[in-house]
């Protein structure tokens, strides 16, 4: 381990907590302690997120066995797909914590993802398969169900144009890096407490794009009504007096999502990747010791 690399317990230690902290929010037609949803409630993330981290903080770990295991150990434990996406996302993020050398968790993720191989695809084909989630992997081009035949990498860069978490891939995790992480930041620098910053982000990320889960379920037309929603929740949320009048919003809008059935869980994934991002960056920024 070089002094720069994050420790296998800080990694699975940060990837609970940031899914803990992601469920503190009231996410619009998402779940969490204040709202169930979907059929799924927060028990179900917990348990999930507990069975996963061993394997996101795998030592001496591949992306793609980190994939596999962790889905392997969610499906054993809950029995359904509750966190494929915040898997595929926070994958990458822990190999590239585990094995930096430097202070700088997005080049060093970019190196993991250019890294990204043959293995780790066929990995994460049988994760996504056993996982089944709704749309994703039924394409013409690089089907989870048939034996991988190029890297990870370049299958996710084929999936880009309609999975945002496929996106990420390609794009070098930009939404987590920019958006994300610029919109934390700002809203704890405005006092906002850690749900309610929690809350901005994913409001920014919903605002930002249609949500690829909302679409695979419901069609691009639904996803870009969502979407422009998002734009007018976020906007009254940036002018909201307090945080009590923030949070009445957002379970406003969240009842009028889920009286829809509309579940942006991609968002909801970006969101999680964006707190490991954070508590992984802010441990490789500390101050080092030398010999």
């Amino acid at each position: 381990m070089t002094a720069f690399a994050v420790a296998p317990q800080e990694i699975a230690v940060g990837f609970f907590a940031a899914c803990e902290a992601e469920l503190q929010a009231p996410k619009p037609g998402n779940v969490h302690v204040f709202a169930d949803g979907h059929g799924m409630t927060t028990v179900d993330f917990l348990a999930s997120a507990e069975a996963a981290a061993p394997f996101i903080a795998a030592p001496n770990s591949s992306v793609g066995a980190r994939i596999e295991g962790a889905v392997a150990a969610t499906w054993a434990r809950v029995g359904q797909n509750t966190n494929l996406g915040i898997i595929l996302l926070c994958a990458p993020l822990a190999q590239a914590a585990a094995s930096a050398r430097s202070g700088d968790l997005r080049c060093k993720t970019l190196r993991v993802l250019q890294a990204l191989d043959v293995d780790d695809a066929a990995a994460a084909f049988r994760a996504i398969a056993l996982a089944r989630p709704a749309g994703l992997g039924e394409a013409p081009q690089h089907d989870v169900h048939s034996p991988a035949q190029t890297s990870l990498i370049e299958a996710m860069r084929a999936a880009a144009g309609r999975d945002r978490i496929a996106w990420q891939y390609a794009n070098g995790f930009a939404d987590i890096f920019d958006l994300g992480l610029e919109t934390l930041a700002g809203a704890r620098q405005r006092g906002a407490d850690a749900p309610l910053a929690t809350l901005c982000v994913y409001a920014a990320l919903l605002a930002a794009f249609p949500d690829s889960h909302i679409a695979r379920k419901h069609g691009s037309a639904t996803a870009e009504t969502v979407r422009g929603e998002a734009a007018g929740f976020e906007t009254s949320l940036k002018s909201a007096q307090s945080r009590e009048a923030a949070f009445d919003l957002a379970l406003e809008f969240d009842c009028a999502l889920k009286r829809r059935g509309l579940n942006p869980g991609t968002s909801a994934d970006l969101t999680v990747a964006v707190l490991f991002a954070d508590y992984l960056a802010a441990i490789l920024a500390r101050p080092r010791k030398n010999g």
